[in-house]
């Protein structure tokens, strides 16, 4: 699957979200996520958003998926 196809699905997932997904070889992949939708959420919560986005893509196209889910402000802090 390629990246960009990853990255529309989160962000039809996720309105409004800055989404960027990398992968070397089409099968693992980095996406990085800011979007308001994770303020007030832990970790937990936020991958689980993230999963939700991809549904049953996660561990058959996409085998292996590294999250990084940042709030706006999070991200302006970094």
């Amino acid at each position: 699957m390629h990246p960009e196809k990853v990255a529309e699905l989160l962000r039809a997932g996720l309105p409004g979200a800055l989404v960027v997904v990398e992968s070397d070889d089409q099968t693992h992949f980095a996406a990085r996520i800011v979007s308001s939708d994770f303020a007030g959420k832990r970790s937990i919560a936020r991958h689980q958003l993230v999963y939700r986005c991809l549904g049953e893509l996660v561990g058959r196209e996409i085998h292996a998926l590294s999250i990084e889910a940042l709030t706006p402000e999070e991200a302006a802090a970094r």
